[in-house]
């Protein structure tokens, strides 16, 4: 009986068809499915469904049948679409729940239909609800076990990156310089805002990833400063690019990060604008740290011909953070 229903195609009513819960598809595009249900209409189902069959007991007494769809969810939502009733199918008896899953993603990789980030969740489950190995997974998909391991990796980023990646804003090969930055979250952050307000280039993300991981390699540990840490965030939401406050025994630095010449002179605009009215930010010390006060204007000399007195060349330490003090 297997082999016979395995070997024939069946008419089903398309409301007897359950979806597949192991779909590891969610996203079907407006577009497209409409084109599909269009062509349905015209010519019908042209490839038949997969489905497996199960019997049950009615309340009312007799036996019922229903299907459950393995392969075929968008031919499926398309069929509805255009109203057709009813769809060719093949059956598929005694399949496992994994064996369901496995068919559902093996479909929709041969098609591409798949973005990266419903397949690394199908893997994901392959590996957690049935204890699959990586290199398992890629014997039964075709792939290799690095294939797989790098696909899962892209779970680990934050889901406002898997939310643009899964709606095509980024590519997959975005995720490698922001994997880069996994244990930089703030620095990953500014670059994911900047490859998607700016168009960043998968190489140039790359390469500023890599400028990051570098420079965080050459330093020794240190104790993260609250103070720099604000200061810096304060200055990257300023200047709109990634920057980095370093401080050492004698004083230290702020290296601010471009991709392009473009950029640069964006940042030097900025640091003008802020020069030209004068602000600065104050440090004052208190309670074993220092506070940060709001950026204060200074005021202009109204008398162009008043003496200056000489300055004490020793540095004062209040204005060790002022944003005049930073050049590029």
């Amino acid at each position: 009986m297997a082999e016979f229903y395995s070997n024939s195609i069946f008419w089903v009513d398309v409301d007897k068809i359950k979806p597949n819960p192991y779909q590891p598809r969610r996203e079907f595009e407006e577009g497209p499915l409409r084109d599909l249900s269009e062509s349905i209409r015209q010519y019908g189902v042209m490839q038949p469904l997969t489905v497996s069959r199960t019997e049950f007991e009615k309340p009312e007494g007799g036996i019922g049948v229903e299907y459950e769809l393995i392969a075929g969810e968008r031919r499926l939502r398309a069929s509805k679409l255009a109203g057709i009733s009813q769809v060719p199918v093949i059956i598929r008896m005694g399949d496992t729940s994994q064996e369901k899953l496995e068919l559902a993603i093996i479909e929709n990789l041969q098609r591409e239909d798949l973005n990266p980030v419903e397949r690394a969740r199908a893997f994901s489950r392959l590996a957690a609800e049935f204890k699959l190995q990586h290199g398992d997974i890629g014997k039964k998909i075709g792939r290799s076990r690095e294939y797989v391991s790098n696909t899962l990796r892209i779970l680990s980023l934050p889901e406002e990156i898997l939310q643009a990646l899964g709606e095509g804003k980024i590519s997959e090969g975005h995720t490698r310089p922001l994997l880069m930055l996994i244990d930089r979250p703030l620095e990953q952050s500014v670059l994911f805002k900047e490859i998607m307000s700016k168009k960043v280039s998968v190489r140039e993300a790359e390469r500023a990833a890599r400028s990051i991981a570098v420079e965080r390699a050459r330093k020794l540990p240190q104790k993260s400063d609250p103070v720099l840490v604000e200061i810096e965030a304060r200055l990257q939401e300023m200047l709109g690019e990634r920057v980095h406050v370093e401080q050492d025994a004698i004083g230290g630095r702020v290296t601010i990060s471009f991709l392009t010449p473009d950029e640069l002179q964006s940042i030097f605009q900025q640091i003008q604008s802020q020069n030209s009215s004068a602000a600065s930010v104050q440090v004052s010390d208190a309670e074993h740290g220092v506070l940060m006060n709001d950026i204060a204007p200074v005021e202009h000399e109204q008398n162009m011909e008043k003496d200056i007195e000489p300055k004490d060349e020793t540095p004062d330490d209040s204005d060790l953070y002022s944003i005049s003090s930073f050049s590029l």
